[in-house]
């Protein structure tokens, strides 16, 4: 299909940093009295909102939620914020698909850390709408970020492709209704992608293109 939007996740897709949210999240929970490791972080929270992410490991009756995933956001800011996670392929594939159709993000991350890495990446102009964490009720794997995405920009679910790079992100967009789901094999091991239309190596100019032929 060719199509009408695109909408991306932004944890591991645009910006190449589920390692550095990882080393982030092992080292702030082992502060907080209960250690995760690299494996139980890709196995059980990659691809959740930061939200469920805390609620999940430190439990759902954790004090302060707010907090946690406030010190996140301000140490992710502080390792990416130059937009270096944003490879220089990937910027070429946004800018030249925001010449032809509307553009979205649809991430579980906060607003604050998203907003500074596409500012820094270039790339700010190239989205009419950003939904995170800070816009829904329910985060990935629950269709709520995506639909209000295609909303905001004003186009059918099934007229759209998505690009997400784990499980909770294509079912998210699954249950959405997108007309077609990309996922990167860069975060989770391919056989959790299953439910995705087409695995992919990088998001970069050809793949785009292909979108909309």
């Amino acid at each position: 299909m060719a199509a009408r939007a695109i909408v991306f996740d932004f944890n591991g897709t645009l910006s190449d940093d589920e390692p550095v949210l990882c080393e982030i999240f092992v080292r702030l929970f082992e502060e907080h009295g209960k250690p995760l490791s690299a494996q139980e972080y890709f196995d059980e929270l990659a691809g959740l909102s930061d939200p469920e992410i805390v609620r999940t490991w430190l439990g759902h009756d954790h004090p302060d939620v707010d907090a946690v995933i406030a010190e996140r956001v301000e140490r992710y800011r502080a390792a990416v914020a130059d937009g270096s996670s944003v490879h220089a392929h990937t910027r070429e594939a946004v800018r030249w698909a925001a010449e032809h159709l509307p553009l979205a993000i649809c991430s579980g991350a906060a607003r604050a850390e998203i907003e500074p890495v596409v500012e820094a990446a270039g790339l700010a102009d190239c989205f009419r709408a950003v939904v995170s964490s800070d816009d829904v009720t329910d985060g990935k794997p629950h269709p709520e970020g995506y639909l209000k995405a295609f909303g905001l920009i004003g186009v059918d679910p099934a007229d759209g492709i998505v690009f997400e790079d784990t499980e909770a992100g294509v079912a998210s967009a699954r249950a959405a209704g997108a007309g077609r789901v990309l996922a990167l094999r860069t975060t989770l091991d391919p056989h959790r992608l299953a439910a995705a239309d087409e695995l992919i190596d990088r998001i970069d100019l050809d793949v785009v293109r292909r979108c909309l032929s």
